[in-house]
């Protein structure tokens, strides 16, 4: 988990390698995208949930917060109504695209090797991260999902437990979410009232519940001085009768705190 030093030119080629790797990738992997929308609603919500747009943070301007909505808003309307039908893969940046300023994104907060900085499209980390966190309540199957490498705040009205979100970076750290049931699914998406709102719909009543939770969470400090948080994410599923069925292991998370551990 130690840091690596990198220069901004090694940091440029990696990326750009990384980028069309991807694209190489889309063109020889047989995955079947999802690709059509539907307007009119399912008739089922299987999971919803929504998370304020605007919050105040220690050393970030507003302005930051306010372009972070406009990018939002822009890729919201790529992902709106999209539907999963069995078989098929949701792929975030497949749907997104390109983040360019002739599509209208602006400068915006992002996490960039621990620290701040603006780069356009900033903030669209808080989507991938609530379509993340609503699939782990459906019997949808995250096939790729990036971990945070940093945690950036401390745990003050956290909701939600630590490493429960999905990073994204245009095109390589991609969320990718398979349908295995015989049902489709579609994803519904709002920003209202200072509030980015999804949900994951589909056309039969849901037939399971989820609690998603951490367990052997602990915070370590390593030998070259920052402290490191490790967590590992699991979900209990349960019938409609609250009748619990199995404990499912998710994913495994390790972040190097940007704070103090004892911080309040």
């Amino acid at each position: 988990m130690r840091p690596k030093l990198r220069s901004s030119i090694r940091i440029w080629i990696g990326s750009k390698f990384y980028t069309y790797k991807r694209y190489l990738e889309w063109i020889k992997r047989k995955t079947k995208f999802a690709t059509q929308y539907n307007d009119t609603l399912l008739p089922f919500t299987v999971f919803s949930h929504n998370t304020p747009t605007l919050r105040k943070l220690k050393d970030v301007d507003m302005w930051m917060q306010y372009n972070k909505v406009i990018n939002l808003k822009i890729a919201l309307k790529k992902l709106n109504h999209i539907i999963i039908h069995p078989g098929e893969t949701f792929s975030y940046w497949k749907l997104i695209g390109k983040i360019t300023k002739q599509k209208g994104y602006v400068d915006g907060m992002v996490l960039h090797y621990g620290k701040f900085r603006t780069s356009t499209g900033g903030g669209l980390c808080q989507l991938s991260n609530l379509i993340y966190w609503i699939t782990l309540h459906t019997p949808l199957v995250v096939t790729e999902r990036h971990r945070h490498s940093y945690d950036v705040f401390p745990d003050a009205k956290r909701t939600q437990p630590f490493g429960s979100g999905a990073t994204c970076a245009y095109n390589y750290l991609d969320l990718q979410i398979f349908n295995p049931t015989e049902q489709p699914f579609q994803l519904h998406l709002v920003i209202e009232d200072d509030y980015l709102f999804g949900e994951w719909r589909t056309t039969n009543p849901p037939i399971h519940k989820y609690v998603v939770y951490e367990k052997e969470h602990s915070i370590t400090q390593e030998y070259w001085g920052d402290y490191v948080r490790h967590n590992v994410i699991h979900r209990k599923v349960y019938n409609l009768n609250n009748e619990y069925i199995e404990d499912q292991y998710i994913t495994e998370n390790h972040a190097i705190m940007m704070y103090q551990p004892l911080l309040k």
